[in-house]
């Protein structure tokens, strides 16, 4: 039971890091799509989800900051569930994007577990 969480935070973490790889490898296709969804700004922005998901999926890798990683992601999530996979044209990237939420709820709810960052430097100033 110990590994359980790394595992999941992991299993979450990759969807988010192959993304703003692939945001990255593609940015201005990236930024059309911004663009094309009447959306302000779509460089900024653009930037600004690659930075989410990279910061997120890392944080939810490593253990560090977990609960902030998390947190990011979702606010990452929220609209782009909403722009870009409504529940009318695109069900089941609104319901894979609802089941991501529901597993970094949980991430922030439950912490990282045991083998992370957070949890080793936990341990660590509770031994005394």
């Amino acid at each position: 039971m110990t590994y359980l969480p790394l595992a999941g935070r992991i299993c979450l973490a990759l969807i988010f890091l192959n993304a703003g790889v692939n945001h990255v490898l593609g940015f201005s296709g990236f930024v059309s799509t911004i663009a094309s969804k009447g959306l302000p700004i779509p460089a900024l922005l653009a930037v600004g989800a690659i930075v989410a998901l990279l910061l997120g999926a890392i944080s939810l890798i490593l253990g560090y900051k977990t609960q902030i990683g998390a947190i990011l992601l979702i606010i990452f999530l929220v609209p782009t569930t909403f722009f870009f996979h409504p529940v009318g044209s695109d069900l089941n990237s609104f319901l894979k994007n609802l089941a991501l939420i529901g597993g970094l709820l949980m991430v922030v709810s439950s912490g990282p577990g045991l083998i992370s960052v957070d949890g080793a430097s936990r341990e660590k100033t509770t031994r005394f």
